[in-house]
């Protein structure tokens, strides 16, 4: 069974590259680019501004990215006084280590999605406390709703934007068919609804819905099974890691 990864470069690559090296068949169709995002040059002074104790939230690992990379050309490093927390364990990861002072980052364990964070029992009352959510562009407005509903002064910071890749649906959906692709890894909603609508019916009914989909979140495989998938595996987490036990 040919598998087919449509979760964005650099992650993608590397999820393809190790799969190749336990001998799958695999192939990269990443359907979102990534560019930077119209916030980034205002983050450093807003961090630093950050008092003793608020909280910054990173919700991915490009978020992460991005935001370090204007912290480093500003030629500052990440304040120590604030609390932090991730999504999950890819981005709280990849925070603790792209920091030179090895900061600590909260993430919830298993599920990574903004339900099981807000679950932790340091977020259920924040009055006074300011909250700074770096994301990307759009996405879901959950996580700031309940955390100002606890007490907190929620802003977002915009630190990449995605944009769709475009393929020719027709195209790709018979190259993709005559390979032996019958396992889709879909990483978000959002790539989730632009697989589905990028194939043309024909492809999705005889082809594309007939495929084992492997996701990251119960969210993710409810919103297959609303869009027509019976055959789905759900990681425990975003991570590659995760996704390779799941496709062994």
């Amino acid at each position: 069974m040919t598998i087919l990864v449509t979760r964005p470069t650099p992650a993608g690559e590397c999820l393809v590259n190790r799969l190749r090296a336990l001998g799958r068949v695999a192939y990269h169709a990443p359907l979102i680019d990534f560019t930077p995002g119209c916030d980034l040059p205002k983050l450093p002074q807003t961090l630093l501004q950050l008092n003793i104790g608020d909280l910054v939230f990173v919700l991915s690992q490009h978020s992460v990215n991005y935001a370090d990379s204007v912290m480093g050309s500003a030629g500052l490093t990440w304040p120590t006084h604030l609390a932090y927390y991730a999504i999950g364990r890819a981005s709280g990861l990849a925070l603790h280590r792209i920091s030179s002072s090895s900061l600590p980052v909260v993430y919830p364990h298993g599920c990574e999605i903004s339900e099981t964070l807000l679950m932790l029992p340091a977020l259920q009352k924040l009055d006074g406390k300011q909250v700074l959510i770096l994301r990307g562009n759009g996405g879901r407005r959950l996580l700031g709703d309940t955390l100002r509903e606890r007490g907190a002064a929620v802003s977002y910071y915009e630190c990449y934007q995605r944009s769709p890749v475009y393929y020719d649906g027709n195209e790709q959906s018979a190259h993709w068919q005559r390979a032996g692709v019958y396992t889709l890894v879909v990483t978000s909603g959002e790539m989730l609804q632009q697989l589905y609508t990028l194939v043309p019916d024909y492809y999705r009914s005889s082809w594309l819905l007939r495929c084992c989909l492997v996701v990251v979140s119960e969210r993710l495989a409810t919103l297959a099974q609303d869009l027509g998938w019976s055959t789905i595996r759900v990681a425990d987490s975003a991570d590659n890691d995760a996704l390779i036990r799941v496709l062994k």
